[in-house]
């Protein structure tokens, strides 16, 4: 009897040990990333120097909408969250469903946005590129590619919450693609916001 509450301590150190770890490992893969984004916009702001750089080219409009979209699907997911810390398997649903289907108006607001741009004869390469606009295409393709991957964690999280995984007790792949998912909404806004501003 006197044995029991030492291994009971034991495991819950050992879960809790784990669940800060693979929080260390997302926060390690997240930085990288956003290193990585960095880097892509420094190169932007040495190549504005160009003398053929679009100082005047102004985003679609269709990527305004797509950023308000990521950033109310970021409000859902966390609503999500909070629902299941609170048993409510039904708000829970309702929730991540949302943070999917505006995860998928995204992508097609940001092809959208890339119809708009060829449209005004802008293309990644060849003789009716630019600069300005490849370095468009380059970045909002990468952070596609991460949405996509985005989009396969967020399927897993939705997966899971139908198998039962995940309760008040146990919120960890939740929170886990919950906080790629809001890191994701984070670095379009900087991103946007960057392309908007910076001439």
């Amino acid at each position: 009897m006197m044995g029991t509450p030492v291994i009971k301590m034991t495991l819950e150190e050992h879960n809790a040990a784990n669940v800060r770890s693979k929080k260390m490992l997302l926060w390690f893969a997240m930085v990288s990333m956003f290193m990585m984004f960095a880097g892509l916009t420094s190169a932007y702001v040495v190549s504005s120097k160009r003398p053929d750089w679009l100082g005047s080219f102004e985003l679609p409009m269709a990527f305004t909408i797509s950023t308000v979209l990521i950033v109310i699907s970021s409000l859902t997911f966390f609503l999500a969250k909070q629902a299941i810390k609170k048993d409510d398997r039904n708000a829970t649903t309702l929730w991540l469903l949302a943070t999917l289907a505006l995860g998928i108006g995204f992508i097609f607001s940001q092809f959208a946005g890339f119809s708009s741009v060829i449209a005004q004869n802008y293309y990644f390469t060849g003789p009716y590129s630019n600069v300005t606009t490849s370095f468009l295409y380059i970045v909002t393709v990468t952070h596609l590619a991460h949405l996509f991957a985005g989009i396969i964690v967020l399927l897993v999280v939705i997966y899971n919450h139908f198998k039962h995984k995940y309760n008040s007790s146990q919120t960890l792949g939740l929170e886990l693609g919950a906080m790629f998912w809001h890191f994701l909404d984070v670095l379009w806004v900087y991103l946007f916001l960057f392309f908007c501003f910076y001439k």
